[in-house]
């Protein structure tokens, strides 16, 4: 079975955290740059091989190509594979996906712990619409005339 499924636009992540195995929409661009890659390395087993070729890349290599990248950004917050799924549970968050489609997304069984994960924008909170704005004014009542 492939990791990429480009008919219904999903990638498997295999035995993620927990050592389950979960699904994440794949963008049309990633979908484009993950092509592009394929035809330059024309890897054999893996998209993307460890330092032997027929294992996967490792979480310790992705931990440290995020360190790597985070210095030479010369970034205050050290990026971690952590980091990057919150940053993508927020921006879902922010661009209107509902909580439970975060969560199985994030493979959550609870709506509690994903919640944990999504610190909401300032910008969000202030633009959020009140329930309030949806009632009807009330009209103005003139004096009947004489």
């Amino acid at each position: 079975m492939s990791a990429i499924d480009s008919e219904r636009m999903v990638l498997r992540i295999a035995k993620g955290k927990g050592q389950k195995d979960r699904y994440v929409m794949l963008s049309p661009k990633l979908l484009a740059i993950l092509r592009s890659w394929w035809k330059v390395q024309r890897p054999r087993h893996w998209l993307f091989p460890g330092e032997r070729p027929e294992a996967p890349i490792t979480r310790s290599a992705v931990q440290l190509a995020c360190q790597h990248a985070s210095r030479r950004a010369r970034l205050g917050k050290a990026v971690t594979p952590h980091l990057l799924r919150h940053t993508f549970a927020v921006h879902l968050l922010e661009a209107g996906t509902d909580l439970r489609t975060i969560q199985l997304l994030l493979g959550h069984r609870s709506l509690q712990t994903t919640s944990r994960y999504l610190r909401v924008a300032t910008t969000t909170v202030c633009s959020t619409a009140s329930p309030l704005d949806l009632l009807p004014r009330p009209t103005s009542r003139r004096a009947p005339s004489k």
